[in-house]
């Protein structure tokens, strides 16, 4: 592969006319862009990232191609009252297990607003929940994760709010921790609008956003 240039400007002119556009008719119509500011541009950047991402601990894997690290710009609208079919964004994720949707892993997320990025594990099964929920209870490991989650503020990412009002039955916890326990899923992103960086479109691109992984890896780590 080539040495890597920088991402394309014209990737977010590309967002943001979708979202202002967003129907098949239009993407059709602009389906050669699509290819190449969007498709493209995105495989590119994960094969400029993924030695980066292999030499982590854990490993993260990448896979330069449609639902593997680049996920479709196809939306799933079955389940939504929101019926445009694409999503004005460009996502990437990088993963540790098996799978990229039930590993702990890092997105990068470009939109037309800019760049978002977040680290984390969603859907967990109960008894993988209920491990988690034990490690938090437990003095040494809590620390770990609230080391990795101080990490993780200090390049912008943050909680939602937890999924629980109340703490699961059988546990107690400090106020400074106790959120921990409400969680069903530990996700750490920014929130807001991220103007893209300049050096996002130079040669930089890839290590800086390997560095920012690198920030979000304790939390990775915990969670695999």
């Amino acid at each position: 592969m080539a040495e890597y240039s920088g991402f394309p400007t014209e990737a977010f002119r590309f967002l943001t006319d979708l979202s202002l556009n967003n129907s098949k008719d239009w993407f059709e119509a602009n389906r050669d862009i699509y290819d190449i500011c969007w498709k493209q541009a995105g495989l590119d950047l994960i094969q400029a990232l993924a030695p980066g991402m292999a030499r982590f601990d854990p490993p993260l894997k990448a896979r330069a191609r449609l639902n593997g690290s680049l996920r479709r710009i196809n939306r799933d609208v079955r389940f939504s009252k929101d019926k445009t079919p694409y999503s004005a964004s460009l996502h990437l994720v990088f993963w540790t297990g098996d799978h990229p949707n039930r590993s702990a892993g890092m997105h990068i997320v470009l939109r037309p607003d800019g760049l978002g990025y977040g680290a984390g594990l969603y859907g967990i099964e109960p008894g993988r929940l209920a491990r988690f929920r034990g490690r938090i209870v437990d003095p040494v490991e809590r620390q770990v994760l609230l080391n990795a989650v101080s990490k993780a503020r200090n390049v912008g990412c943050h909680f939602d709010e937890p999924a629980l009002k109340r703490l699961p039955k059988g546990f107690t916890g400090d106020g400074d921790w106790e959120h921990l326990l409400r969680r069903k899923a530990f996700v750490m992103r920014t929130k807001g609008q991220q103007p893209a960086p300049d050096w996002l479109f130079t040669p930089q691109a890839p290590q800086r956003l390997l560095q920012i992984t690198r920030t979000l890896m304790p939390l990775i780590k915990w969670l695999a």
